[in-house]
């Protein structure tokens, strides 16, 4: 039977505290998501705890030597993604303060809220000109993270009649990725979907809640082993 012994459980925990200061101490790591977790130190752990085990038997006549490496090994690539979310996150709320776009992080996604009345004019497809700063922030970090699909919804408030709103909505998020395709982003990458006014994150009863309706959300996941880049 395959036991722990000191020289794998030391490894396990250095990483562990690697992970922690990692995420604690760069200046990436210093905005956390909305789950309030350490995203590095996770992955960083378990890819230690992985990495241990598959070192040791590996070097089976030098467990503690084959642990202690893959425990090093393991550890860099579990925390891998982990940092790299975590970077473009931060990133992006610097890059982005100010816009009006809400930077939210649910998982190993990263979510952006853009606001209508601040991206398109009532009734409109057209972006205004006021918000292609914020959006060539956003391609440039989508060219330089380039390991996430990027889903773009549109949405709007329940005025007006249905099938209105489904077409309006996904002609503004095709808005967004024809800019974002413009400024260099992989159209492989982008795909879009209307919504209408279904999914509304506050009243349409009043005027600030239709507002917060017609927004445009960007979702960035990490892409699946089929989908990275050769």
């Amino acid at each position: 039977m395959f036991t722990l012994t000191r020289p794998i459980l030391l490894a396990t925990a250095l990483s562990l505290v690697a992970g922690c200061a990692t995420n604690n101490g760069n200046p990436y790591g210093g905005q956390q998501g909305s789950t309030g977790t350490n995203h590095t130190a996770t992955y960083g752990g378990i890819g230690a705890i992985t990495g241990a085990a598959a070192g040791a038997l590996i070097d089976s006549k030098h467990r503690g030597r084959g642990a202690l490496i893959g425990a090093a090994v393991g550890g860099l690539a579990g925390a891998g993604y982990g940092y790299y979310a975590d970077k473009q996150e931060a990133e992006l709320r610097e890059q982005l303060a100010g816009s009006g776009v809400q930077v939210q992080r649910q998982g190993d996604d990263i979510k952006l809220i853009m606001p209508g009345n601040v991206t398109f004019a009532t009734s409109s497809a057209d972006i205004s000109s006021s918000f292609y700063n914020p959006l060539n922030n956003l391609a440039n970090s989508l060219r330089q993270y380039n390991q996430s699909t990027v889903e773009i919804v549109g949405y709007t408030d329940s005025t007006g009649s249905y099938q209105n709103n489904m077409i309006l909505s996904e002609r503004r998020a095709q808005s967004v990725a024809n800019y974002l395709a413009a400024q260099g982003v992989e159209s492989s990458r982008l795909s879009v979907r209307g919504a209408g006014p279904e999914q509304p994150i506050a009243s349409n009863s009043t005027e600030s809640g239709r507002a917060q309706n017609r927004r445009v959300e960007v979702n960035l996941r990490p892409m699946t082993q089929q989908q990275q880049q050769p």
